[in-house]
């Protein structure tokens, strides 16, 4: 029931459900940042130490400014991002780009999650830039996220833009919430995927996919 409100609040908002609109909240301010700074304050005086102390007197001003870079994908626009780099080309091939490095926020914990995500497509007339690839990670990972719908947005971005044969994401990352706290793990990874089209009907396309991405000949 949760779930289908939410797919329904996100329909209204005009993203389909996928939060793939170039902003999922209203546009940022100067203001915002500076709003942050008291409340980082009160954060640092609540865990029990003095904001005004020499090595913390600027450190609620450090963070905003950090959380504001971190989270820059809110006020990027994938169809900017793409821009003209689309090519007609009769390639019928995979197209693999693999280890494109990612760091994002959980959006349960605010604590850092990082890793590589592997992302190839079948071209059907169309081809986008190789650039763009890595670009198009950083638009979603640079906002508060869970892993998996982040794999999902690549994928269904790609699948829009390029209208291709086929999509396949797959996302190797580790989790500062699962190794820093909780259950202390630091071995863990956590691996997703997003399969589209060939990618999901064709088992001999999933399967070179994957080769691919594991570095198997």
């Amino acid at each position: 029931m949760v779930l289908a409100e939410a797919r329904s609040q996100a329909h209204r908002n005009g993203d389909g459900g996928r939060g793939v609109g170039p902003r999922s909240r209203r546009a940022r301010s100067p203001e915002d940042r500076l709003g942050i700074e008291p409340h980082v304050a009160a954060l640092l005086e609540a865990v029990g130490e003095d904001p005004a102390r020499e090595g913390l007197a600027r450190t609620p001003r450090r963070v905003s400014e950090a959380l504001h870079w971190l989270t820059r994908g809110y006020e990027m626009d994938y169809r900017k991002i793409i821009g003209g780099a689309l090519f007609n080309e009769a390639h019928e091939s995979m197209i693999v780009v693999r280890d494109i490095e990612l760091y994002s926020l959980c959006e349960h914990h605010m604590l850092p999650f990082f890793g590589r995500a592997h992302i190839a497509y079948v071209p059907d007339g169309r081809i986008v830039g190789l650039s763009k690839l890595p670009r198009l990670v950083e638009v979603f990972a640079r906002r508060l996220q869970v892993q998996e719908r982040l794999t999902d947005q690549i994928a269904d971005v790609l699948t829009e833009v390029l209208q291709p044969r086929g999509v396949g994401v797959v996302i190797e990352a580790s989790h500062l919430c699962m190794m820093m706290r909780g259950v202390e793990k630091q071995n863990s990874r956590t691996v997703t995927s997003a399969l589209r089209g060939v990618f999901r009907s064709c088992a001999m396309t999933r399967d070179e996919f994957l080769r691919l991405v594991h570095g198997r000949p």
